[in-house]
């Protein structure tokens, strides 16, 4: 993988983990949602689903880009451990979810592994 490939992955992933936790934080200002007419409108309502749901998108053009350019075998595993990595980073933080021991130790292994794939 190139230097600026895995730039332009890790910004994916964050853009990604983001619009996770803005779209979650908007699904709950929103009193949750039911799969109905009104339930898409409700979340049309929340700025922050807005804003996640449109990042979400500017992280496709960017993933495109990185499919274009980049081996898939490479790159699909270091921006799926890296998303899930700021997600889970991202709700411990920003939502106060609760992350246990156990969870951090996958992340630290998640880590040592996405070092691993990012240097073969």
């Amino acid at each position: 993988m190139t230097p600026t490939g895995f730039l332009l992955l890790v910004l994916t992933a964050a853009c990604m983990a983001v619009a996770n936790v803005l779209m979650k934080n908007g699904i709950a200002h929103a009193g949750g949602f039911a799969p109905s007419v009104s339930g898409v409108f409700g979340l049309l309502r929340q700025p922050a689903f807005v804003v996640g749901f449109l990042l979400t998108g500017v992280a496709a053009f960017m993933w495109f880009r990185i499919l274009a350019t980049q081996k898939l075998s490479t790159c699909y595993p270091l921006f799926v451990s890296l998303t899930y990595s700021l997600i889970t980073l991202g709700a411990f933080y920003f939502l106060h979810e609760k992350v246990s021991a156990q969870k951090i130790v996958g992340l630290l292994i998640i880590l040592v592994g996405i070092t691993t794939v990012a240097r073969g």
